[in-house]
């Protein structure tokens, strides 16, 4: 009985949403910049942040599974991968969580 109702009920959609942590948006504009290893620095602009990763834009074309140098503002340098790349934006994947501090420093608003 249990499966003559069940051929019936439709499947619920799936999650786009994979992230691991809510991402944060930056109230005041970041400076950043990004770069491939080895290579220049570009400026870029941070969109929003979370300890595990972060949006970017910049006028450089990056691709999917770039390995990336990303630098905030009063940071060191934070080694990342490109998850995604659409127009300019760049969804990237830190490496290792980055420091409470930093993350902190860079969401909250001083005045």
């Amino acid at each position: 009985m249990s499966l003559r109702n069940s051929r019936y009920r439709s499947p619920a959609p799936a999650l786009v949403e994979q992230r691991k942590a809510f991402r944060h948006p930056v109230v005041l504009q970041q400076r950043a910049t990004v770069r491939r290893h080895a290579a220049l620095a570009h400026d870029a602009q941070l969109l929003d942040l979370s300890i595990y990763g972060c949006r970017v834009a910049t006028e450089v074309k990056f691709n999917a599974n770039d390995r990336l140098w990303l630098r905030f503002e009063g940071s060191n340098p934070v080694a990342a991968t490109a998850v995604w790349c659409s127009d300019n934006n760049i969804g990237c994947r830190f490496d290792a969580p980055i420091e409470r501090t930093l993350f902190r420093a860079l969401t909250l608003i001083t005045e």
